[in-house]
């Protein structure tokens, strides 16, 4: 089993620790990094064993056939990771295509 995240995905996480931190969601810089790291770490290690949603069609703009998970991160918030599951020579395959938080698009779930 593989997880691959988008390049355009890794640059709005990296993007994001600076966005917590100037809006004052962290005191430190560091911790926000940390919590972003975190995020990306659980994606990368929980993402198949997680319950699978299929995206609603407003999310088709990144990409078909879209299924979401949810990660939980605190109790005001909540991440939901878009990606496809294909197979490649035998093995599943992840592609994260999309990362967003409630805060954001609950109303489109």
């Amino acid at each position: 089993m593989k997880i691959i995240v988008l390049p355009e995905v890794r640059q709005y996480l990296s993007e994001l620790s600076w966005i917590l931190y100037e809006k004052d969601y962290f005191s430190y810089y560091e911790m926000a990094e940390k919590y972003v790291d975190t995020l990306l770490d659980d994606i990368e290690n929980t993402l198949p064993n997680r319950q699978k949603h299929t995206a609603p069609p407003y999310f088709q703009r990144y990409g078909k056939d879209l299924r979401y998970s949810i990660f939980r991160k605190s109790k005001h918030t909540q991440w939901y990771v878009f990606f496809n599951i294909y197979e490649e020579n035998g093995e599943l395959v992840y592609l994260v295509r999309y990362i967003t938080n409630n805060h954001v698009v609950a109303k489109m779930l």
